[in-house]
């Protein structure tokens, strides 16, 4: 089957369960009650992230792991200001954004999208992501954010970020 074919079958079946979760959402009152709590705002932004990821999958494109990161990455962000009600937040977290692309970047390359380029990159904005969140948030936030837990955060930060260095010259060894 052709990537147009594949994409054409993967909408339609997509259509069809949707059109088949607003039926049962509106008459049968169980269906609506269980899954009420999964489409109110925000959590309905990490399904939607899912959403996409399952979408990019089914039409064999691992890029789309990128878009639907922001996407529940975002979602999971607004969860916690709704659930703490720190909205002021808002002022460092964003910097966990680039975070969000570098995770969408390492999955698609594990799904096979410029491997060794995904996950270099990936990590890297992971990285960035995290220092800025740190600086912006000690500034903005105050130390009291990472409370007792920061050396030990900062030390599996940084153990990723060697890990990821090392996983990554493993990869361009074998390419060579």
């Amino acid at each position: 089957m052709t990537n147009r074919g594949r994409s054409q079958l993967a909408l339609g079946v997509i259509l069809i369960l949707l059109g088949a979760w607003f039926l049962a959402d509106k008459s049968v009152p169980a269906f609506h009650a269980l899954f009420d709590k999964y489409t109110e705002f925000p959590l309905n932004m990490v399904v939607i992230g899912a959403g996409i990821f399952i979408i990019g999958l089914v039409l064999g494109q691992p890029g789309m792991s990128v878009p639907a990161a922001i996407v529940a990455g975002i979602g999971g962000i607004f969860y916690y200001q709704e659930m703490t009600n720190d909205y002021a937040s808002w002022s460092y977290m964003w910097t966990l954004i680039p975070g969000f692309v570098g995770v969408g970047s390492v999955l698609a390359g594990l799904l096979g999208d410029s491997t060794v380029h995904n996950l270099k990159r990936g990590l890297n904005l992971m990285v960035v992501s995290a220092v800025l969140f740190l600086v912006f948030s000690s500034f903005l936030g105050g130390w009291k954010l990472l409370g007792n837990y920061g050396p030990a955060i900062l030390l599996i930060l940084l153990g990723l970020w060697v890990l990821g260095r090392g996983l990554y010259r493993s990869f361009q060894k074998r390419g060579e």
